[in-house]
């Protein structure tokens, strides 16, 4: 949680560090990219800098481990059994172990890190209150205060109203800093009010580095990775390890059924089965399968045309040819295939029936797997 430990953004880090230097300090700044660039960590290195301006770089260890009192975090949060009105106080003992062990995580990562992906986290009026609260006390070191708010896109509406009034005339030596990946999703109230700090889609150098620095990859692997994760860390470090075991089983139990059902109508009752299962599961998971999709369609296409250097991925399940798969994968049904699974994401996240998504999805993918090459 340093500016040494934040992969790329070299141009940015500067910018920030100087504005720290020069007293240069906006009191709301957002902080606007996916969550494979960094934005929270660099984030946090801000207020780091800013802190050790004043105090010296003895306090810079407690805001990099989470611990310093004058720096409020705000998140998603969801009710549980035992919490009926939760805010981020209920819940930052494990929100400072996820962002340590994973700064690239999502929000999917995180309810899942807490056992809820099921739910859908919001920041709720009570977590609004909250800040309030925190502003009205004194800085604990005498120094400025920061309200770290990640992904204020999931504010319900009487959220933001009430953080609205504070975020534009905050108490003296208040900072804002909103940790935003859709920035698209927040209030045109709230962007107006802020300086917009936007952050870089990462290099293929920078991620493959990493790759082989911090997780000892060989080059032609990390190269292979990083040419496939489009910028995005935490798409790279989630396709190093075997975490995409499930959704491998679910993506062949679905090309496998689709591609039958074509000739053999009775093979739908299995897709519809396949669509009541993967409906069931929590909707950031349904997107991520389907992102995942979207990726081994690309590494087939790669395959048919014989890139090779860059296809990564190759699926390895029981009796599943992959050699004899790809070619089905071509120009002639790329795009469409592709703009299909980006439609049902799109639908998905909006809350759409997810068992009519998928099928209508499936549905479609028999007859594009079977559209002949031009």
């Amino acid at each position: 949680m340093n500016w040494e430990n934040i992969v790329g953004q070299s141009k940015i880090s500067e910018k920030l560090r100087n504005s720290v230097a020069e007293g240069r300090i906006s009191h709301a700044q957002l902080f606007s990219g996916e969550n494979g660039w960094g934005n929270l960590a660099a984030a946090i290195a801000y207020a780091s800098e800013i802190l050790a301006s004043e105090k010296g770089d003895a306090v810079r260890a407690k805001v990099e481990s989470l611990q310093h009192p004058d720096i409020h975090f705000s998140f998603p949060v969801t009710s549980t059994e035992k919490i009926k009105t939760p805010t981020s106080n209920h819940f930052i003992k494990e929100f400072r172990e996820f962002v340590l062990e994973n700064p690239f995580g999502s929000l999917y990562d995180w309810l899942e890190f807490v056992e809820v992906e099921k739910k859908q986290g919001i920041i709720n009026v009570h977590e609004a209150q909250e800040i309030v609260k925190f502003l009205s006390l004194n800085s604990y070191e005498g120094s400025y205060k920061f309200v770290i708010i990640w992904l204020p896109e999931m504010m319900n509406e009487a959220a933001a109203n009430k953080l609205l009034k504070i975020l534009e005339e905050p108490p003296k030596k208040t900072v804002f800093l909103l940790v935003t990946e859709r920035e698209d999703l927040l209030l045109p109230t709230i962007i107006s009010r802020c300086q917009l700090v936007k952050l870089n889609r990462l290099t293929d150098e920078e991620i493959a580095e990493y790759l082989i620095q911090e997780k000892g990859l060989n080059p032609n692997d990390a190269k292979r990775i990083s040419v496939s994760s489009n910028g995005n860390l935490r798409e790279a470090l989630k396709n190093t390890d075997s975490a995409n075991e499930e959704f491998e089983t679910f993506f062949v139990q679905w090309v496998r059924n689709a591609f039958m059902a074509a000739k053999n109508p009775a093979v739908l009752k299995n897709l519809v089965k396949w669509a009541n299962e993967i409906s069931s599961w929590p909707r950031e998971k349904q997107k991520q399968f389907l992102t995942y999709c979207s990726e081994i369609f690309r590494q087939a296409l790669l395959k048919t045309y014989r890139a090779e250097e860059l296809v990564y991925l190759q699926l390895g399940a029981e009796g599943f040819n992959w050699d004899k798969f790809a070619p089905f994968i071509h120009g002639a049904n790329i795009a469409e295939i592709l703009e299909e699974l980006n439609e049902s994401s799109y639908h998905i996240e909006r809350n759409a029936n997810a068992k009519i998504v998928l099928l209508d999805l499936s549905i479609k993918l028999t007859r594009h797997l079977h559209k002949k090459a031009a």
